[in-house]
């Protein structure tokens, strides 16, 4: 009787300079997801802390450094405080649609506004046409682009100010990478966009019956990662499984500011 899967093979990365923590090398630990079981390989690293990237599925593994934290909302509990509903209400009128993972101009030239506003420096700054087609096209799992357009009148296709490559996991939605109008135009048109992205996802989970949108890391004493720590409840994945969020968690020990908040 054979295996349903092989079981995968792990490679580790040279030593680099932390793109997060200024002064820190950086490692990271990876594998291939392939085949007829990438799906099932991806949920599965996904609980131990994996982020996927295109056809691989890596995580953090740098020496004498844990700072890099896996971090799931808890859908069916979160429950938006006033500042968040507040936002919900202004941007009801968005049109939002699930589209197939599928490169297109549009979504790249939003791309590279959200890039220059936000990263300008990052590593994803240098991103051209073929590079972003391979983000968002190279998938091996059950991947989505969620587009988030104004609302017309006349029914034709508003603009989109945001979008988010998402993964349907067993067990909750993975927000893989999210951009939007975050320039001072697109910020004075529709502040807080990022949030209202995340919270429709949290949504969309719930309806779907699946228990967590993952988040991808957090690094403590960030104030570019301190968003996520405003969706509660909030898990952690530490040395003994995920367990809650505590203020303690959150107030202890601030680690240097990052260059660049990891997605």
């Amino acid at each position: 009787m054979t295996a349903p899967f092989r079981f995968p093979r792990f490679f580790v990365t040279t030593p680099a300079p932390c793109p997060y923590l200024p002064g820190r090398q950086e490692r990271k630990v990876f594998t291939e997801l392939s085949g007829p079981h990438a799906g099932e390989l991806n949920d599965a690293l996904s609980r131990i802390g994996f982020r996927r990237s295109q056809g691989v599925a890596y995580r953090p593994s740098c020496a004498g450094c844990t700072a890099c934290v896996s971090v799931r909302i808890v859908t069916q509990e979160f429950a938006p405080n006033a500042s968040q509903r507040k936002l919900l209400r202004r941007n009801g009128d968005l049109e939002i649609a699930v589209c197939r993972p599928w490169a297109t101009d549009e979504q790249f030239q939003l791309l590279r506004r959200y890039l220059a506003a936000r990263h300008p420096g990052g590593g994803m700054a240098g991103m051209d046409e073929d590079d972003y087609a391979d983000m968002i096209e190279h998938s091996p799992v059950n991947s989505m682009i969620v587009e988030y357009r104004t609302r017309t009148t006349d029914g034709s296709r508003g603009e989109l100010v945001g979008a988010c490559l998402t993964d349907r996991q067993a067990d909750g939605l993975s927000m893989i990478y999210s951009f939007f109008a975050a320039d001072e135009e697109g910020a004075e048109a529709r502040p807080g966009l990022g949030n209202v992205i995340i919270m429709d996802h949290i949504a969309r989970a719930r309806d779907a019956g699946l228990p967590f949108v993952y988040l991808g890391y957090w690094v403590k004493g960030s104030a570019r990662m301190a968003y996520k720590t405003r969706y509660r409840p909030l898990e952690v994945l530490g040395p003994n499984g995920w367990r809650l969020l505590t203020e303690e968690d959150v107030v202890a020990t601030p680690a240097r500011e990052p260059a660049l908040a990891p997605a």
